[in-house]
């Protein structure tokens, strides 16, 4: 067996095994289509568009099947709605266009035997004009040079500890922790090392979505001869029963808004220099290479992957889906903003908030971005809006391997996932 098709089996098993880390799209009864009568879901600001609505029950359209629609912007409130029966369980439906650059969603919902199914189409038009609302303060750069420094003199304090159940005839998992910001706040996460000590590994620091959970680490992609460190972020082991982690409903609830009235208070701050901490402690492990390290990371952990790249060109590439926390203050622009949305309320309208808000939003990171970013989002994702993906990947500078699913929302296919994958080992590897 040749090399080639040992490392495609070696990467198949990696993706199979590691299927439960990112949502997957759900299967229903009721199946609605919206398609666009673009093939690629794009039309040039100005442009009338059009979708075809059908809705489906055993792979057959249904016949006299009431559906009612909506189309609105980009997360904004609906300026179009309507009820009606599709007698032969189709529909052509005109969207209008938009005179500037954003993104339309037709959303389509059927009633059948007391079950909601819903399915929509989220347009582009001109897309790659779209830029971030968000403005870099003037000492963005001194603020974080500062904080960054200060971290830099402060001792990881590593600490490793095996778990010798999770270990594999090829690879060591531990759990870990080393010292973020402070003495008393900690980052923890599982690192898989190969086992075989005569090489030198390349690594890949796995960065965390929302929320908070344990951790299993990336086994199989060290068996290919890869270190990896998954992370958590809220200075909680990832080792812990389930039960541990309920502190989401309690003190750590909304942890995304803490601290937003001073930008040296933000709950986020911790988080970025934690994940860069992250990539101190991958440089003082005896089994790294020394030089190749590439991020991964999804919603949040996009959001992550892309801030960790900026702050630290030692990174060699970075892969971010569908990122959070991009151009957050779109809202107060009349336009989608990023998760986690907080200024779609009220309360948090405020100059202070908008002030401090500017010192974490991706967008004013990216620009420090020198390496290669893989960015693969879709169009009809409303936790993380497409308005705001394209606003950041627009703003970049560094090469960029874009794959776009225009009919995913929250999740990827095994495809974009099989993609990125492939694309970081390859970049290791060079």
């Amino acid at each position: 067996m040749n090399k080639t098709l040992i490392f495609s089996v070696l990467l198949s098993l990696f993706l199979m095994k590691a299927m439960y880390a990112f949502p997957q799209p759900p299967e229903k009864l009721i199946k609605i289509t919206v398609s666009p009568n673009h093939a690629d879901w794009l039309y040039k600001t100005g442009e009338n568009a059009a979708v075809s609505i059908c809705v489906w029950k055993d792979q057959v359209p249904m016949k006299d099947v009431p559906i009612y629609y909506e189309i609105s912007e980009d997360l904004m409130k609906p300026h179009k709605t309507g009820n009606i029966v599709l007698k032969d369980g189709t529909l052509k439906l005109p969207l209008g266009t938009l005179k500037k650059a954003g993104f339309l969603r037709c959303k389509v919902t059927v009633n059948y035997q007391k079950h909601k199914y819903e399915d929509a189409a989220t347009i582009g038009f001109s897309p790659e004009e779209l830029r971030p609302t968000t403005q870099r303060p003037k000492d963005f750069k001194d603020f974080w040079d500062k904080e960054l420094k200060k971290v830099a003199e402060q001792p990881l304090d590593p600490r490793i500890t095996l778990i010798p159940e999770k270990c594999t005839s090829t690879v060591n998992v531990y759990h870990v922790g080393f010292r973020n910001n402070w003495a008393g706040s900690r980052m923890y996460g599982i690192l898989c090392v190969p086992k075989d000590t005569s090489k030198k590994y390349p690594a890949i620091l796995k960065v965390p979505g929302a929320g908070m959970r344990a951790y299993h680490g990336e086994i199989a992609l060290a068996s290919q001869g890869v270190i990896t460190l998954e992370i958590g972020i809220h200075g909680i082991p990832v080792n812990l029963p389930n039960e541990a982690y309920t502190i989401g409903g309690g003190p750590l609830l909304n942890y995304h808004d803490k601290g937003l009235d001073y930008k040296e208070n933000y709950y986020y701050k911790r988080v970025y220099i934690g994940c860069k901490r992250a990539v101190d402690f991958i440089f003082s492990l005896p089994e790294f290479d020394g030089t190749n390290i590439v991020t991964f990371g999804g919603s949040q952990g996009g959001a992550l992957s892309l801030v960790t790249t900026a702050i630290d060109p030692r990174i060699k590439g970075a892969v971010c889906f569908y990122p959070a926390l991009c151009d957050m203050e779109g809202y107060t622009h009349g336009r989608a903003g990023g998760w986690p949305h907080m200024f779609k309320k009220p309360q948090y309208c405020h100059p202070k908030a908008i002030e401090t808000i500017r010192y974490y939003d991706v967008a004013n990171f990216v620009t420090d971005i020198k390496v290669p970013v893989f960015m693969s989002f879709g169009y009809n994702d409303t936790t993380c809006p497409p308005t705001t993906s394209y606003s950041v990947m627009n703003k970049m500078t560094c090469p960029i391997t874009p794959f776009i699913v225009p009919d995913s929302y929250h999740f990827m296919y095994p495809e974009q996932r099989e993609a990125a994958v492939s694309w970081a080992l390859n970049l290791l590897h060079e």
